[in-house]
C-alpha cells in the first residue's frame, strides 16, 4: 500500500465512488498496488486482494497480452507522452467481454512514479472525465490552474490548425470549399494549379466558373439537389465528368463530395483529381485491345482460311485416295477378268479348234465313195465345233455391246406362248437322251415387252440347265403375269451351285468349281442379268448341290404402249 503518500487521499475518494476500474500501477515494480472494488467487480473478482496477488492481472496493464519488453517500452512512451487513450474491447476472470475507454496518466513523486489507470464503460465515459478531473484539481500536487488550462488548449489549437493548413495546402488533391449558395470559400493550391487560377482569385466565386459551360446550369440544379439531401459520394456513376479550366480548356476528372455544416450553414466539399493522364492510359489500352481484337480476328480467319485449305487438301485427297482404291480395285478385276478370259479362252477354243483340225486331217483319209458315211460324220464334228466357236465369239460381242451401252430394250406387242414354245421347240435339238422341257405357261394375253431379249435370256437359261443336268432329267418353264408384273421361272435338276459360288455367278467369265468340266464362258449368267436389268427387271438364283437349280425372273410390262 502507499503509506502516508499524497495519492491516498485521491485514491481512497476515487475507490469510493467510482464504478469504473481505477488502479494505481507501480512502473519501477511493475504491478498494481491499489484497485478499486468498482475495477475488482468489473474484471469478476472477489476482493482487491485477489486481484493484486493473480499472477497475470497483478502484473499486467489491462491491454492485450504483453512481452516483459513490450510492457517496459510502453511504460517509457506513455511517460513521453504524457496521457495514452485507448478503446478496445476488455476480457474479465470469466471471460465476460465488455467495452471501455482505457485512460492512462502518469503520476511521479520524489519517491516513485506510478500510473493511475482507469477502464471506464462507454456510457459512463464522460461523467467519469468529469469526475476524475474534479478530484485531481482539489489535490495541490496535481492540480492544474485555469491559465494553463486556457494555455494548453491555445497551444493545441494551433497546433491542430498548423496540421489542418498543413494538409489542406500540401494535399495532392484538389479542394474547393463551397456554401450554400455555391460561392467558393476555400481552395487549396492544388486546385488553383488544376484551374490555372490563384488561390485568392477563386475565393467568392460561383463554382460553375469551374464547370465547362455547356454543363453548367445542370450543375446548378444538382447543387439545389444536394443541398436538399446531402450525401458524401462519388460523382460521375453513369457518365464522363470534366471541369474547366482559366483558359476554358476542359479536362476529365473524378469527383467526391462531402459535406459540413457551420453555424447553421451547410458547406459542400469537392475534392478533385485531374484523370487525364488516367484516360490516355484508358484509350491506349482501348486502342490496344481494339488492335489485339483485330489481330485476333485476322488470325482466326487465317486460321479459318487455311483450315479450310487444308480440309479442302484433304478432301481432294480421300478423293485421290477412293479414286485410286477403285482403281486399284478396277484393275484387280481386270487382271482377273483377264486371267479368267485367257484360261476360259485357252480351252474353250483349244478343244474346237483340235476337233476342226483333226476331223478335217480324217477327212482327206477317206477319198472312197463307200466311206462317205465317215466323211459326213467327220463334217458334222467340224460343223459343230464352228458352231462353238460362233456362241463363244457372239457370246462376246454381246458383252462388248452391253458395255458400249448399244443394247437397249425395244418392246413391242408379244405373245408369250408362242414366244416360250418357240424356244422350247429350237432347244429340243440340244436336249441329251432321257431330258425333256416342261412348259407351264398361264399368260394368254399378249404382254408389251422386248421379245428379242427374253429369248436371249431364256435360250441361256435353258442351254445352262440342259448342260448342267444329267439324265434322266425334267427342265421345267413357269409363266405366270399378275398386274404389270411378268413371273418366269426356269428349273432344273441338275448338278447345282455351291453357297459360295452362288455369290459370284453374275460376274464375266465366273464359272462355279463343279463346272470347270463343262464347256462354257462364264458370261451366260452375266449377260442374262444385264438383259433383265435393261428391261427394268430382277433375277435370283437359288440352288442346292446335287439337287438342282432354280431361276426366276421378275420383269414389268405393259398391256399397251398406251397405257
Amino acid at each position: 500500500m502507499l503509506t502516508d503518500h499524497p495519492l491516498n487521499t485521491l485514491a481512497n475518494l476515487l475507490f469510493e465512488q467510482s464504478d469504473d476500474f481505477i488502479g494505481i500501477y507501480d512502473t519501477d515494480a511493475e504491478r498494481f498496488k491499489r484497485v478499486n472494488q468498482g475495477g475488482c467487480r468489473m474484471l469478476g473478482f472477489d476482493s482487491e486482494k485477489a486481484l493484486l496477488s493473480h499472477p497475470d492481472w497483478g502484473r499486467a496493464l489491462p491491454m492485450p497480452p504483453q512481452t516483459d519488453e513490450q510492457r517496459t517500452a510502453l511504460i517509457r512512451k506513455i511517460y513521453e507522452q504524457g496521457r495514452y487513450e485507448q478503446e478496445a474491447e476488455h476480457v474479465g476472470l470469466d471471460g465476460t467481454r465488455f467495452w471501455g475507454r482505457l485512460v492512462i496518466t502518469p503520476v511521479s513523486d520524489d519517491a516513485a512514479r506510478y500510473f493511475l489507470v482507469r477502464i471506464a464503460h462507454q456510457g459512463r465515459l464522460h461523467q467519469a472525465e468529469h469526475d476524475l478531473e474534479q478530484s485531481m484539481q482539489h489535490h495541490e500536487s496535481v492540480q492544474l490552474t485555469s491559465e494553463g488550462k486556457l494555455h494548453r488548449a491555445e497551444h493545441e489549437l494551433e497546433k491542430s490548425l498548423q496540421r489542418y493548413e498543413a494538409v489542406f495546402t500540401h494535399a495532392t488533391i484538389g479542394i474547393v470549399v463551397c456554401d450554400q449558395k455555391g460561392r467558393i470559400v476555400s481552395a487549396n493550391r492544388k486546385a488553383g494549379q488544376l484551374f490555372g487560377y490563384d488561390e485568392a482569385e477563386l475565393m467568392g466565386q460561383p463554382i460553375e466558373l469551374l464547370v465547362p459551360v455547356n454543363a453548367s446550369r445542370y450543375h446548378e440544379q444538382l447543387r439545389q439537389s444536394f443541398n436538399t439531401d446531402p450525401q458524401v459520394r462519388a460523382m460521375g456513376h453513369t457518365r464522363d465528368l470534366y471541369a474547366r479550366r482559366n483558359d476554358n480548356s476542359v479536362f476529365p476528372t473524378e469527383i467526391s463530395l462531402s459535406y459540413f455544416q457551420l453555424d447553421d450553414e451547410l458547406y459542400a466539399v469537392a475534392y478533385i483529381i485531374d484523370i487525364t493522364l488516367k484516360k490516355e492510359a484508358e484509350r491506349e489500352l482501348l486502342a490496344h485491345r481494339d488492335r489485339i481484337e483485330r489481330l485476333n480476328a485476322d488470325l482466326e480467319q487465317k486460321v479459318a482460311d487455311r483450315t479450310h485449305a487444308l480440309m479442302t487438301t484433304l478432301k481432294r485427297l480421300e478423293q485421290s485416295k477412293d479414286e485410286l482404291a477403285k482403281a486399284l480395285v478396277a484393275e484387280q478385276e481386270l487382271g482377273e477378268l483377264k486371267s479368267r478370259f485367257v484360261s476360259m479362252a485357252s480351252h474353250e477354243f483349244r478343244t474346237p479348234l483340235t476337233t476342226i483340225l483333226s476331223s478335217a486331217a480324217l477327212v482327206g483319209k477317206y477319198p472312197g465313195s463307200d466311206q462317205q458315211d465317215k466323211r459326213e460324220r467327220h463334217l458334222q464334228r467340224i460343223q459343230s465345233s464352228v458352231k462353238h466357236l460362233n456362241d463363244i465369239l457372239e457370246e462376246f460381242l454381246s458383252v462388248g455391246r452391253l458395255e458400249e451401252g448399244k443394247v437397249a430394250p425395244n418392246p413391242v406387242e408379244v405373245d408369250l406362248l408362242m414366244l416360250i414354245q418357240d424356244v422350247v421347240t429350237e432347244m429340243q435339238g440340244m436336249l441329251k437322251p432321257g431330258q425333256t422341257i416342261q412348259p407351264t405357261i398361264y399368260c394368254s394375253d399378249p404382254v408389251w415387252l422386248d421379245p428379242s431379249l427374253l429369248r436371249k435370256v431364256l435360250m441361256n437359261l435353258l442351254s445352262n440347265a440342259i448342260k448342267y443336268s444329267d439324265v434322266p432329267s425334267t427342265i421345267t418353264v413357269q409363266c405366270a403375269r399378275t398386274d404389270k408384273q411378268l413371273t418366269v421361272i426356269v428349273a432344273d435338276q441338275g448338278i447345282g451351285i455351291s453357297p459360295a459360288d452362288q455369290e459370284h455367278l453374275f460376274e464375266r467369265f465366273f464359272r462355279a468349281k463343279n463346272a470347270t468340266t463343262k464347256p462354257g464362258t462364264g458370261l451366260g449368267l452375266h449377260i442374262v442379268a444385264r438383259y433383265v436389268e435393261l428391261m427394268g427387271g430382277t433375277v435370283a438364283l437359288a440352288s442346292e448341290l446335287n439337287k438342282g437349280t432354280t431361276v426366276t425372273l421378275i420383269l414389268p410390262y405393259e398391256n399397251h404402249p398406251a397405257d
